[in-house]
């Protein structure tokens, strides 16, 4: 586990009583010398000093994602930046503390260079860098308004295992020494959680009960599991059979002492956490919302700034959310009467035609049937794109699925749309969520991004509303492009997926801002999603427990959508879209404050050009 690099001595006062008179008293030991060993940010500031900016933007981006060795390997980036040793995040509030004064010396720095000085693609990369240094900086007084024990992927015990599961390398001995040597670092890693937990509680900030217990019982099943059966063993088992060069002696060693890790580490660890979330449930409050906790509104317009990269306020998100749905809505209806549907029933009763009407695909049919899109929309990307990814993306199973993981960074791990197929599906929305999260959607921007000559953070950093932005923008062009064939049902399960994203610009507002309750939140997606109860539910949760991340995707598709228009006006004849997303794509993501900047500079050299 990385530590915290504060030094700190041990000055021992001996008063001496009695004696002879004091004469012949003998001197005190002497104390000694204060360590003169500089902290972490104070070490920082003087590696810093004298660079280029283009050696600025590596050594300091290298010494920040260093803080978390989990994103290195995650990212696949320890032959760029090499870690220390295999170590998991270290969550202590100390080392966060210190992480957060490491990047306000960065931004510090960064500013004492002369922008005016740079070229207009220089200048974008010290304002990208720029916005993260100072939105992560901004985040620092709100360090205890996040959930992090919450139930979903984000949360620190879920993440964790994923990590171990899905991402940490299995290809060498060595992979699995690093391997056995995090597992024994999990329960270190609990515990500074379970310390975060207890501040959080202390400044008047309690998860809320509803989503807690769901939290609770995912934490339960791992807790109470054997070790066999825990995924964090289980996942070692399955992989170290495939390490080539281990004799039956090596694996079974190994094995020993995965298990040996887990059931003295990992096993405590989810037990700790689960007595801590059952005591916090004593303190947790009935209703969802952020706004009833100290500071929550002003957490709530940090939440939506942050992930949106806008300046919009909750009344203006909650409006256009409205308007966005009522525009959808007339679109719907306008297929459904193609379709003679009735104009007397719900959108719920008339999605359920469409599930049925459009065709189900069986379980075992799911996978193969993602992948057929895939390919197909792969062999139609160059009518709209000159730039393609050149790494690959497959589909993996998972038992809810809808996510997608990019790539690594060395090209070793391709990229993974996961997809739930343990389960028949209807067939109508199927394309939209291939396109979203694969091609041309979120695959085609982060793995281009990653490819492009610029610098490393560039290629690394996401913000909300440009990366889900992009992929909503990726459905919409499919329908722009003509992939649905035609297909009413198709396009129906695209406008479906368009009003749900609408709709979490007035539930997420809702919630947080204007104080709805969770029934209200389910029943308002209902009513005008279409989507079931169960489903309905889920979504209040999710948006309860990550404020304003589900308002960045519809915000993020306006505005590309806008700027698309702006270029169109602009150019007229010389507009050509292939090179507008080579523009988009070729500056990975950006935040949406700066996406004029983009675009000028397409529209400037589209004008140009010969």
């Amino acid at each position: 586990m990385r530590k915290n690099l504060l030094a700190s001595s041990l000055v021992l006062v001996i008063v001496s009583c009695g004696g002879d008179g004091g004469g012949n008293a003998p001197n005190p030991p002497t104390p000694p010398p204060a360590s003169t060993q500089p902290d972490a940010s104070e070490q920082l500031a003087e590696d810093l000093q004298g660079l280029t900016l283009d050696q600025l933007y590596f050594e300091s981006f290298k010494a920040l994602i260093r803080r978390s060795p989990e994103t290195v390997t995650w990212e696949a980036l320890e032959s760029v930046f090499p870690l220390d040793g295999a170590e998991l995040d270290d969550l202590s509030d100390e080392y966060q503390r210190e992480t957060f004064s490491m990047y306000s010396v960065v931004l510090e720095i960064l500013r004492s260079y002369d922008r005016a000085a740079l070229t207009a693609d220089q200048q974008l990369d010290y304002d990208t860098y720029e916005y993260f240094l100072q939105d992560t900086v901004n985040q620092l007084e709100f360090i205890y308004h996040d959930f992090r024990a919450t139930y979903m992927s984000f949360s620190v015990q879920r993440r964790t295992q994923r990590f171990f599961t899905d991402i940490h390398p299995l290809e060498t001995r060595q992979d699995a020494e690093d391997y056995i040597t995090r597992l024994q670092a999990v329960d270190e890693k609990f515990d500074q959680l379970i310390s975060h937990l207890n501040r959080q509680r202390d400044a008047g900030i309690v998860e809320p009960a509803l989503t807690m217990n769901v939290a609770l019982n995912q934490v339960a099943a791992i807790a109470a599991s054997s070790t066999d059966n825990n995924p964090y063993f289980s996942s070692f088992s399955a992989k170290v059979q495939q390490i080539p060069g281990l004799d039956d002696t090596d694996r079974s060693d190994l094995l020993e002492r995965a298990r040996t890790a887990t059931a003295n580490s990992v096993a405590p660890a989810y037990q700790r956490l689960q007595n801590q979330l059952q005591n916090l449930l004593n303190n947790a409050p009935p209703v969802i919302g952020v706004g009833q906790y100290p500071r929550g509104s002003e957490w709530y317009a940090y939440a939506l700034r942050h992930h949106s990269t806008t300046d919009l306020t909750p009344a203006q998100v909650h409006q256009l959310g409205l308007d966005e749905l009522a525009r959808i809505h007339a679109e719907m209806r306008l297929v459904f009467d193609q379709l003679g549907y009735p104009q007397n029933e719900t959108v719920e009763q008339l999605y359920s035609r469409v599930a049925q009407d459009g065709g189900i695909i069986p379980a075992a049919d799911v996978k193969p049937t993602y992948e057929a899109i895939i390919a197909e929309a792969e062999s139609r990307l160059a009518e709209a794109f000159d730039i393609f990814p050149a790494a690959d993306v497959i589909v993996l199973p998972d038992p809810s699925g809808g996510f997608y993981i990019g790539p690594s960074f060395d090209g070793k791990r391709p990229g993974a749309f996961y997809a739930g197929t343990d389960n028949d599906q209807a067939y109508f929305p199927m394309r939209s969520l291939t396109y979203h999260e694969s091609v041309p959607g979120h695959h085609t921007q982060i793995a281009i991004a990653m490819e492009q000559d610029v610098p490393s953070f560039r290629k690394i950093i996401g913000f909300t509303g440009f990366v889900e932005g992009w992929a909503l923008y990726a459905e919409r062009l499919a329908h722009d492009l003509d992939w649905y064939d035609g297909d009413p049902y198709g396009e129906l399960g695209r406008l479906q997926f368009e009003a749900l994203r609408a709709a979490r610009l007035v539930m997420d507002t809702g919630i947080h801002s204007l104080g709805w309750s969770f029934d209200e939140a389910a029943q308002f997606n209902r009513e005008n999603v279409g989507a079931s109860l169960g489903s309905s539910q889920g979504a209040a949760g999710r948006y309860s427990v990550w404020p304003g991340q589900a308002t960045a995707y519809l915000i993020g598709m306006l505005a590309i959508l806008e700027q698309r228009q702006r270029a169109m006006d602009t150019l007229g004849p010389q507009f050509d879209l292939r090179a507008f997303h080579r523009a988009l794509l070729s500056n990975g993501a950006v935040p949406l404050a700066l996406l004029d900047d983009v675009v000028d500079r397409y529209i400037e050299e589209a004008q140009t050009s010969p």
